[in-house]
């Protein structure tokens, strides 16, 4: 059997506040726990390091309240998999910390996803992106989010992609937040100029919606966002949630080991 690359990949972008950590908690949860790959999560978003810090809450939660505490046990039952590891890391070291969490890893990990800093002015940001395999930046129709993350994925084609200098394999935007208000002509006209700088959007949209607000918390409801569980499946309905990670699926070829071509 060939020798099988973890992938490394990043929901990224300069721009705050367009949900970089809550989609890579949603996508890093959705293929460990529901599509049952073997994923890792390196939190480089210094200093406040949301996603290292949910799973410390989510753990205390869990091992607390009986109702949460009896959903792990059942997970773990059926699936045969535990929690997947989250790691702090600098932003100017998280290639090496990703290889190590690899090294570690009692299980063959299929997928680190990298949460870095919203700035391009973090040292060796420009070298740890280079060094992924795929970048999805996710983009609003808001006018300010829109230039900001267009010049943020055309500097990163112009100086790493079309020159070659890096790993990147693919680089795509990602509609989020979008209001079922919107004019469908607006969007269009977005993607037809995203298309003229030479850069993709993938096809699948993420709606505007408040189910991200879903956490683990004491008291006991469906979960939407969390380290130790997938999205409620009750919640999931009309979240594209799984459209997405089907289509990230297609465009890194992804396959858990044991499944890829001899």
């Amino acid at each position: 059997m060939k020798e099988k690359k973890t992938l490394l990949v990043a929901f990224s972008t300069q721009k705050g506040g367009i949900g970089k950590s809550t989609l890579t908690v949603l996508m890093a949860s959705y293929f460990h726990y529901a599509k049952g790959y073997h994923v890792g999560v390196v939190d480089c978003d210094y200093a406040q390091f949301s996603i290292y810090n949910m799973r410390e809450r989510d753990r205390q939660i869990v091992t607390t309240i009986d109702h949460y505490k009896l959903m792990a046990y059942n997970q773990l039952k059926r699936t045969g998999k535990k929690i997947y590891p989250i790691v702090k890391s600098t932003a100017s070291q998280a290639i090496d910390t990703a290889e190590q969490l690899i090294k570690d890893s009692p299980e063959n990990l299929d997928i680190i996803f990298l949460d870095l800093p919203g700035t391009l002015n973090s040292e060796g940001i420009l070298h740890t992106i280079s060094t992924l395999d795929y970048i999805i930046a996710p983009v609003s129709a808001d006018r300010m989010v829109l230039q900001s993350t267009l010049e943020y994925a055309a500097l990163i084609n112009e100086k790493i992609i079309t020159t070659g200098k890096g790993n990147i394999e693919g680089l795509y935007l990602l509609w989020n937040m979008v209001d079922a208000r919107e004019r469908t002509n607006l969007y269009h006209a977005y993607d037809t100029i995203i298309a003229e700088l030479g850069l993709q959007v993938m096809k699948n949209v993420l709606p505007e919606t408040k189910r991200y607000r879903h956490e683990l918390t004491e008291e006991v409801k469906p979960v939407f966002r969390s380290t130790i569980f997938p999205a409620d499946k009750r919640l999931m309905r009309g979240s594209n949630l799984d459209l997405i990670a089907d289509e990230i699926e297609q465009i890194t070829k992804l396959k858990p080991y044991g499944r890829e071509e001899q």
